[in-house]
């Protein structure tokens, strides 16, 4: 099995061997339950589809809670899909914990939304430093773009042109976190560095 699905928890910090404080990002991966499995010969494509995170009947819609009888589970929260040929080796209503999937592994992927930060200027969203002083008429433009280029040719912005926008709110995969340690009896891992998302966010965890 390639991944699980888990939840940020928030950063911490241990002591290597060597005496270095470590930054470390603690995430519960799993349990997480086999609800649909997909083959070559009925999908096109082979996958199976993971589980997350429950919730309650109240708020899960009809064929959601149909979806989820098949599997013999109870509602969840979050569905993901692992491509890959597991029919052989699963089926559908087994669980998985963190210990099945990364006792062992020495390094994962994660894959998490970042923090919205909503609308930025071009300082925050692209690093630029500002068009500078304040004298020689530069009133108020500390933290503004300034010239942006052409002139009467082309008469227009070219597309890309690193402007003011939507900040975050995207998906990013981080590469190759080393896993300090899992905790199988609280089904945590813990990655060192940082990622992706806020407290509480879900993630993917990728062998």
């Amino acid at each position: 099995m390639p991944g699980l699905i888990g939840k940020k928890i928030g950063m911490t910090s241990v002591f290597g061997a060597d005496g270095k404080n470590i930054p470390c990002t603690v995430i519960e991966a799993g349990p997480c339950v086999v609800t649909q499995i997909r083959t070559v010969e009925k999908d096109g494509y082979a996958a199976v589809q993971l589980a997350y995170d429950e919730m309650s009947e109240k708020h899960a819609s009809a064929p959601l809670m149909g979806h989820f009888k098949k599997a013999g589970t109870t509602p969840k929260r979050k569905l993901v899909e692992f491509k890959a040929d597991f029919a052989q080796e699963l089926k559908l209503g087994d669980v998985l914990t963190v210990a099945d999937v990364f006792a062992g592994t020495a390094y994962v992927d994660v894959v998490g939304t970042s923090k919205g930060k909503g609308f930025q200027g071009v300082v925050k969203r692209h690093g630029f430093s500002g068009v500078g002083g304040q004298t020689h008429g530069q009133h108020n433009r500390l933290r503004h773009p300034g010239s942006l280029g052409a002139s009467s040719w082309p008469s227009r912005v070219f597309k890309g042109m690193r402007m003011a926008g939507h900040t975050g709110n995207e998906r990013v995969k981080i590469f190759n976190l080393e896993v300090i340690k899992v905790m199988p009896e609280n089904n945590l891992l813990v990655v060192k560095g940082s990622v992706p998302g806020a407290k509480g966010s879900y993630v993917i965890l990728e062998d």
